[in-house]
């Protein structure tokens, strides 16, 4: 009998037990209503975007004759009729609602190749897409900057960005965007020691540079808007990880109270970190909806949605390692340029969590922002630590061939229960049980390290593994749980099911908490009329929302034990450790405050893990297949290991994705995309994935939350790259430095034959 049978006829589910998801059946009968479900009724009418041909320059011509003669044309929108009548925002990393601050039809300004350049709205998709063709547009065009060794890059520290904030600085220029050494670069953070002469002074060194490549999210739901107007009230039907960032942000652009605006995203068809913060065609949806006094809907294109919304943005790295012949670390300097849009100044600085890894007596860093013609790049699934680690734990395992030391146990000579550059504690750390659970999984005893020397038949056989880890954080949250006297419960919070399972988390919590069978546990979310909770974002959620759940039945059952009577209802709020007393009323605001990982002053918080991969490539022909993973992860308690185990299996399958599969295509001359759509942009099928086992370790941490919950979603991920990067080096020699990995870096090697 499964557990949800047993739920159904009254047995009371615990934290911890494998349980089936309690909309799954909604989910794959076609019940769950997602934003690009909802037409806002009343006659909807449809939008369509006509986007930019040139990533930068000025519209010069904008002739809407023929696009008005279609039928069907309702009204078109351009900069010359918004103009300034929709504020910009400023973007999400600066504590605003933004996935970008280009405002796209402020003005005849061309910021990015695919900026939204019109909208026009008919009575029906075709009419609206015709009409959008039929606009004659044309442009002066300047000469883009488009990524790494473009001409006219501007090129400033990620610490004096923050200082200027949304001031312009020009900063240093350097050949591919990087600074040359000894150039005013800003404060080096985080750093301890002296890093430079340690690293000069080490007898084994490594000093390489390492890259990653534009990838963008591409879930299967498009991103589709639609607003509906209603006696001064605005509804939003749009897929969200967060509510009431929206609500605000959208409020703070359209220059009317967050009470009169309603956003519903009862369910998410894929974010992975796109839709966490406001895209600046809400905004223009809604403006139209007003105009036309009908519900407009808007459903863009999947070319449409690489420069509409935000990707990950392309990185570089300096790693430079300083080791003593028995391994231990003497000096690590990790140096990282990322690639943003002309305006915005996002960067994620994965530094925070590569300097903090190993213990090391010496550490520097700096971070870059580089700045292109490019749309602004956003949190895509472990923003700094997929691209950072990759840099480390690649630079890492060479380390482990020039010490001629097995990579296992460099991690452990280097491992710590205190972090370097504050000495603070780790709340827990299993890093060296999950490598030693893996390793035992994987059959690593039976590797032989000579690279090129394992074979079977005609493929070269590669073993490489990595670290991964990612911040255990929180945030303030809120929630209302209703006891009804008939013993059923109701659950209300703002979060977001963006596939996670959360609705599930909750319930399970809930039901534990108040001694219920899981089906007397209804579960509302995704509704920015809900109590808030922070975005889904961060792995955080569970944990957040979690806890301050279980905070709430508590007091549902010290009222019932005290002899309340009818039905009880509380509404409960939770500041975590680490967040500050204006937590909750920032929680109102839709903006963020989440604490944890390396940001808290007295103490540090991750989840750990070891990755494993074996690769393939064949003798004759270079080509590289990934037949085996295997993850050993500890992420404190698992409140449903059957969700658990499904996401870190994601994640594993998205680190083989970003090694072997992912990138985004750019025409350094045009700065345009050119593989903007689901044929050319690649990601691994069924025949590319074969065996994959999931370790998890069982975890006690009494100090993260009361429920000790540490965040995994975006765990499983990260390091994989660079296991695979390894892997390959195991197997053939060669050492790919640059993502993704593909054939033809593998071309000339002299373990394959012609």
């Amino acid at each position: 009998m499964s557990q949800q049978q047993q739920a159904s006829q009254g047995s009371v589910p615990a934290i911890g037990q494998p349980t089936s998801r309690v909309d799954g059946r909604i989910k794959v009968t076609g019940e769950a209503r997602y934003g690009s479900d909802y037409d806002g009724g009343r006659k909807p009418t449809h939008a369509y975007l006509r986007t930019s041909a040139i990533a930068r320059g000025r519209i010069t011509r904008l002739d809407e004759t023929a696009a008005r003669a279609v039928p069907g044309v309702l009204e078109i929108l351009t900069y010359k009729n918004v103009g300034e009548r929709i504020k910009p925002g400023k973007i999400f990393s600066e504590q605003g609602y933004m996935g970008t601050s280009i405002a796209p039809l402020a003005s005849d300004r061309i910021w990015h190749d695919g900026q939204i350049e019109a909208v026009v709205i008919a009575e029906t998709f075709e009419a609206a897409r015709e009409a959008a063709h039929r606009l004659d547009i044309a442009y002066a065009e300047e000469h883009p900057s488009a990524t790494f060794g473009s001409p006219g890059l501007e090129v400033k520290s990620a610490e004096a960005s923050s200082k200027e904030g949304e001031q312009k600085s020009s900063g240093s220029q350097g050949k591919g965007g990087q600074s040359k050494e000894g150039e005013d670069g800003g404060e080096e953070k985080p750093q301890v020691g002296n890093a430079p002469r340690a690293f000069a002074a080490a007898p084994i060194k490594i000093d390489q540079r390492y890259a990653t490549p534009t990838q963008h999210h591409n879930p299967i739901e498009l991103f589709t808007t639609t607003c509906s107007w209603s006696n001064g009230l605005l509804t939003v039907w749009e897929s969200s990880q967060n509510v009431y960032g929206y609500k605000n942000g959208l409020a703070e652009q359209l220059g009317i109270p967050p009470e009169r605006i309603h956003i519903v995203s009862p369910y998410v068809g894929g974010a992975f970190g796109s839709r966490g913060s406001l895209t600046q065609r809400t905004a223009l949806i809604a403006h139209a909806a007003r105009l036309v006094g009908r519900p407009v809907r808007l459903e863009a294109t999947r070319s449409q949605g690489f420069t509409i919304a935000t990707y990950r943005a392309e990185t570089q790295h300096r790693v430079r390692l300083g080791a003593g012949r028995d391994g231990q670390l003497q000096a690590l300097i990790h140096e990282g340029w990322e690639v943003s849009s002309r305006p915005d100044d996002y960067k994620v600085a994965g530094t925070d969590a590569s300097t903090r890894l190993y213990a090391c007596p010496n550490v520097g860093s700096k971070v870059y922002i580089v700045h292109a013609d490019r749309n602004t790049p956003g949190f895509m699934r472990s923003p700094p630590e997929t691209p950072y680690l990759f840099a480390l734990e690649s630079a890492m395992d060479e380390l482990a061939y020039a010490l001629n030391m097995d990579p296992i146990e460099l991690r452990r000579v280097n491992d710590t229960m205190h972090e370097p550059i504050k000495g603070l504690p780790y709340t827990s750390r299993a890093l060296m049980p999950c490598f030693d659970a893996g390793a035992q999984a994987f059959g690593w005893s039976r590797r032989d390290a000579r690279p090129g020397s394992m074979r079977d038949g005609d493929w070269l056989v590669g073993w490489g593994c990595a670290t991964t880890m990612y911040p255990t954080q929180m945030g303030a949250a809120s929630a209302r749980v209703t006891l009804s006297p008939d013993g059923q419960a109701t659950v209300r919070t703002a979060t977001h099911e963006i596939g996670t399972g959360v609705r599930t988390a909750v319930a399970i919590v809930a039901a534990e908490e108040l001694g219920l069978p899981l089906d007397k546990v209804h579960v509302e979310v995704g509704d920015s009329e809900l109590p808030p909770a922070p975005v889904a974002g961060g792995s955080n959620s569970t944990a957040s929302v979690c806890n301050v759940v279980a905070k709430a039945c508590r007091e549902v059952k010290a009222k019932r034990a005290a002899g309340t009577q009818g039905a009880i209802e509380v509404y409960a709020e939770n500041i975590p450790h680490g967040v500050k007393p204006d937590g909750i009323q920032k929680l109102y605001k839709g903006q963020g405050n989440l604490a944890g990982g390396a940001k808290m002053k007295d103490r540090i918080q991750f989840a750990f893990g070891a990755q494993f991969v074996e690769v393939r490539v064949h003798a004759h022909t270079g080509e590289i297949r990934a037949p085996r993973l295997v993850g050993a992860y500890a992420a404190g308690r698992i409140v449903n290991p059957k969700a658990a185990k499904s996401q870190l299996m994601g994640g594993q399958i998205w680190g083989i994705s970003a090694a072997l599969h992912e990138a985004t295509e750019i025409d350094a001359r045009a700065a345009r995309y050119y593989n903007d759509d689901l044929a050319e942009y690649l990601i691994p099928v069924n025949a590319d994935i074969v065996d994959v086992q999931t370790i998890m370790l069982p975890e006690t941490d009494t100090q993260v939350n009361d429920l000790g919950i540490k965040g995994l979603g975006e765990l499983g991920n990260v390091g994989l790259n660079a296991a695979v990067a390894n892997a390959v080096f195991h197997a053939t020699g060669v050492r790919i430095r640059e993502l993704p990995v593909r054939i033809e870096k593998l071309l000339g090697a002299p373990a394959l034959r012609a």
